[in-house]
């Protein structure tokens, strides 16, 4: 699953050096579209239609602006100054997946956002270090929870990682609250994105009228950082490092 991983960490790479203010989402798209077909790589998204999904999403990445938080659907958008874009991407290298996000700033930051992102990557970083042989599922959901709510954030268990292999969307599902040595046992082999993603103001969230684009319920802006990673016997392994 390394290829994969690797593929994915530098689509993810070369998108955030793309976004800038007068960057439109469509764009973005275009160019992991371009970056997937030169690879010979399979998208993860484009024919994909779940139970939650109004139809096959049709694009290769998820696009979340502002109070979009999670599976925002591209469209003729064109970033502004002070835009928050989580990019979500996954995608199948030799039939093996991979699947990672980044939530990053458009021009000019507010020391909010700033906040905001920092708590999703330092509660994916205490997720990726709990997910060690012999701990338990529930040990990486703690972690998780336990730098949310210092940061005083509210927690949506509806959607979080999930298991990676062959087929992007697999069990064990990850919450991002759990209770510490409870769950599934972690043994080497195991392979799941580990996805904290939060809003400033709420846990709840409603779907757009696209279809699939989910956004916070007040209208707070979200941020969301995930990374695929493999339990070893020497620990986690992070596939999906990005340079």
């Amino acid at each position: 699953m390394r290829p994969a991983g690797r593929f994915v960490g530098e689509v993810l790479t070369e998108l955030s050096h793309r976004v800038d203010v007068g960057t439109n989402l469509l764009e973005l798209d275009q160019i992991a579209h371009e970056m997937i077909r030169d690879r010979g790589a399979t998208s993860c998204y484009i024919d994909y239609h779940p139970s939650f999904g109004a139809s096959p999403f049709g694009k290769v990445l998820c696009t979340s602006v502002n109070d979009a938080v999670l599976h925002g659907l591209p469209h003729d958008y064109t970033l502004v100054d002070g835009d928050v874009l989580s990019v979500d991407f996954a995608c199948a290298v030799d039939g093996w997946v991979a699947d990672s996000a980044i939530t990053v700033i458009v021009g000019t930051p507010r020391p909010e956002d700033e906040a905001l992102i920092k708590v999703t990557q330092d509660a994916l970083q205490a997720g990726i270090e709990a997910a060690q042989p012999g701990n338990k599922l529930g040990d990486i959901s703690f972690a998780i929870a336990l730098v949310a709510t210092k940061a005083g954030l509210k927690i949506n268990t509806d959607f979080g990682g999930h298991g990676v292999g062959r087929t992007m969307h697999g069990d064990p599902h990850v919450p991002n609250n759990g209770r510490r040595g409870r769950g599934l046992p972690l043994r080497p082999g195991l392979v799941i994105a580990i996805e904290p993603w939060f809003a400033h103001g709420t846990d709840k969230i409603y779907t757009d009228p696209d279809g699939w684009t989910l956004r916070s319920r007040d209208g707070s802006r979200g941020a969301h950082s995930e990374h695929t990673i493999a339990v070893t016997e020497d620990g986690p392994l992070v596939l999906t490092e990005r340079r």
